[in-house]
């Protein structure tokens, strides 16, 4: 018996001196690994790049005139702090998928872009411009074909990537353009439909007594027709094709059929979600209507009026909001919110309000965008937005919260809320979104020729971070291609699923 206990002891602390054997081997071996990792660069399991970057971050609470600025490290900089070393200095701009951007945020390459010559009745023709030579294009180098004036401008996207794509073909040098146009679409990252729908409805969407539908109608049919007759459309079933629908009714018939395509729009609010939606398509921002302020030399005391709001005041769908707030913003002192149109010298009135106003209310009106937003950033007037639903461009590389003040609908509903957040806000924190506005605004500027950064070229990149998604999904639906027969493939123009992208 005596035997067999002293035999069981000495089991028990074998057992237990190689256990803590193996966990004093592991530990070992673990703490080596990572001594090699950091000492040769290799990856570990956390990739620092989607740590957060150091930025000054500007917070305002409920109304509260606290403010805080946190400088927040990245691994990297503590790594250097804590060996006595100065940080390396980080570079500006953002990086795209794969790097295939550089620090400035220009694409390497340019994107290639296949451009149906689709007859002028869909594009320069609805400008009253008449082709000659046989040319369905206008020739860029000399006369542009002019657009309207007035609020048409606001929608005019359409007019500006595709004098942007012609004149990629002429110039000299086309990697100075962030897109150029491709004759062979088989070379081609996407596919440009040069339909100026928004024009088209503004323009022709009423019914004329010697006509059965409306042009606007008449052309979204055929436009249908033509692009989903095309090789491109049924070797992707569309998903590389680019839609321009800028203006919230245009494309109302067409939009169900050509689904499957990347939209460009202001906004997602009269498009269920399976039709149009973040992941799949493009935010472009207005061509502001009001003059932009070219050297500024105001600061936060010569600008008198505090709040600033002109335009359309009882609105339906989710624009009772603007009714409600001006029942509570009225008798403010240093208020402005009236009502405005372009009619009767508007525009320059608005110009001149919100050139001397230190922040812009932009509220939901009939859809959750307005060209009021866009307007206040050439006027460097700080945009307050109150639209819960409201999608904004390029906002996947830029922080609008560095410029713009957001409030929920619910609490700007709140008596006294807006009013004491707004006055809450120091002259500091204010001159430093106004620097900043400055700084964005070229972002936000349709011209022709283009130029670094313009809303042009920034249109063509948020276009260039969808091709990767397209890519895929395009691939993916080709899997079973050799077990379809040949007259089967492609996507079918149905309804959209909830679940395709």
């Amino acid at each position: 018996m005596y035997i067999t206990m002293a035999e069981k002891h000495r089991s028990a602390i074998t057992r237990k001196s190689f256990f803590c054997l193996f966990l004093t081997t592991t530990m070992l071996f673990v703490l080596s690994w990572l001594f090699v990792l950091r000492s040769t660069g290799r990856p570990s399991f956390f990739d620092r790049k989607l740590l957060p970057s150091g930025k000054l971050l500007t917070v305002i609470n409920n109304g509260d005139s606290e403010s805080s600025n946190r400088a927040v490290l990245t691994n990297n900089e503590r790594e250097h702090e804590e060996e006595g070393e100065e940080p390396p200095k980080r570079e500006e701009g953002f990086q795209d998928r794969d790097g295939a951007m550089n620090c400035n945020g220009n694409v390497k390459e340019p994107l290639k872009i296949f451009m149906y010559d689709l007859e002028p009745e869909f594009h320069f023709g609805l400008l009253d411009w008449k082709p000659q030579g046989g040319s369905v294009w206008p020739d860029v180098r000399t006369r542009l074909p002019s657009y309207p004036g007035g609020l048409n401008l606001q929608h005019s996207i359409e007019y500006w990537l595709t004098l942007d794509l012609l004149a990629s073909e002429i110039s000299d040098n086309p990697n100075n353009h962030v897109a150029i146009r491709v004759q062979n679409s088989s070379e081609a990252d996407l596919i440009f439909v040069p339909f100026f729908s928004s024009l088209c409805y503004n323009r022709f969407s009423k019914v004329n007594p010697h006509q059965k539908r409306s042009r606007n109608k008449v052309l979204q049919a055929k436009l249908v027709k033509f692009v989903t007759a095309q090789k491109e459309w049924k070797m992707s079933g569309g998903r590389d094709h680019i839609i321009m629908a800028h203006h919230p009714n245009s494309m109302l018939n067409a939009r169900m059929q050509l689904w499957p395509a990347i939209f460009i729009l202001a906004d997602f609010g009269r498009y269920p979600l399976n039709i149009a939606n973040v992941d799949k398509d493009v935010i472009a921002p207005y061509k502001h209507v009001i003059k932009s302020y070219v050297n500024d030399t105001s600061d936060f005391d010569s600008r008198k009026t505090l709040l600033f709001f002109q335009g359309a005041i009882y609105r339906k769908d989710g624009g009772y909001a603007r009714q409600e707030l001006f029942y509570l913003l009225r008798d403010e002192q240093d208020v402005h919110f009236s009502f405005g149109s372009v009619k009767k010298d508007g525009v320059n009135k608005a110009s001149q309000g919100m050139h001397s106003s230190k922040f812009c209310l932009n509220i939901a009106g009939d859809t959750p965008s307005s060209n009021r937003l866009f307007d206040a950033i050439a006027s460097h007037c700080v945009p307050v937005i109150i639209s819960d639903e409201i999608e904004l461009p390029y906002e996947d590389v830029l922080d609008y919260s560095e410029f713009c003040i957001f409030v929920r609908t619910s609490d700007a509903l709140k008596e006294k809320f807006l009013i004491n957040l707004i006055r809450s806000i120091k002259k500091e924190d204010w001159t430093r979104m106004w620097d900043k506005l400055k700084e964005v605004k070229p972002l936000f500027e349709y011209q022709y020729p283009s130029k670094e950064g313009d809303a042009v070229q920034m249109i063509w990149r948020s276009l260039a971070r969808k091709v990767p998604a397209v890519k895929m999904k395009v691939n993916k639906s080709r899997r079973y291609s050799h077990s379809v027969p040949r007259k089967e493939r492609g996507l079918r123009t149905i309804p959209a699923p909830n679940n395709f992208w």
